[in-house]
């Protein structure tokens, strides 16, 4: 320690030992990692992996591939049976009275929103004359359609919607669905959508209706 580093304080470090730096550089044979040899004819090439069995099959990407129904406690993977009702099945399958409902309310809606357009279209024409600027014979072609298309659309929705409900409710208590429960819905509903007009227009709504339900069973049961 010189005279400097007693002033300061400082501590001269200590030089290394001969036998630390012997003891590092020392190292057991056993420890000493020798890489093997490379042989070319184990390395897997494309066809390896593109030929195996089961490389590309598309059940297992499937977001349930793998799964054990038996062992899964909070997912039911069984699908919703089928109406089992004698004479429930029509052209499309059905699992029930909603379905029934969304089927029957919807194309019944559409198809009469389709005809009412139609109605209101040819109307619209035939009042304006022929000599009547283009703009106008529009005009009158959009109003008239908007006015009848809506009102036959929104008409036969509603007494869709009445007629399936009680069909299914028919079909519910008889045990079978048939020719006989269409027509009695159909004049039930059509009655019921006229009932505030009086008794006349009741029987006369419920009659159309019961007729168009009659020649629809009639035609399912032919075609289907």
């Amino acid at each position: 320690m010189s005279i400097w580093d007693t002033f300061t304080g400082r501590k001269s470090s200590p030089s290394p030992s001969p036998s630390s730096s012997t003891s590092a550089d020392i190292q057991d044979p056993a420890d000493r990692f020798t890489p093997s040899p490379f042989d070319p004819s184990t390395a897997q090439d494309v066809s390896s992996f593109l030929n195996a069995p089961g490389a590309f099959d598309p059940s297992a990407l499937h977001p349930l591939a793998g799964l054990n129904q038996d062992t899964l406690d909070y997912l039911s993977l069984e699908d919703s049976a089928l109406s089992d009702l004698p004479g429930g099945r029509s052209a499309l399958p059905s699992r029930g009275w909603a379905d029934d409902l969304c089927y029957g309310t919807g194309v019944t809606y559409l198809s009469a929103l389709t005809l009412g357009g139609a109605w209101g279209l040819a109307e619209g024409l035939n009042k304006t004359p022929a000599t009547a600027p283009p703009k106008l014979r529009l005009n009158s072609a959009l109003n008239a359609i908007t006015r009848r298309g809506p009102f036959l659309g929104n008409s036969a929705g509603c007494i869709a919607m009445v007629y399936n409900g009680i069909n299914s409710t028919i079909g519910h208590y008889r045990g079978k669905h048939d020719s006989a429960n269409s027509v009695v819905a159909g004049a039930l509903s059509g009655m019921l959508f006229k009932s505030t007009r009086g008794v006349k227009p009741m029987l006369i709504s419920g009659g159309l209706v019961a007729s168009a339900a009659g020649a629809w069973a009639v035609t399912r049961k032919v075609l289907f």
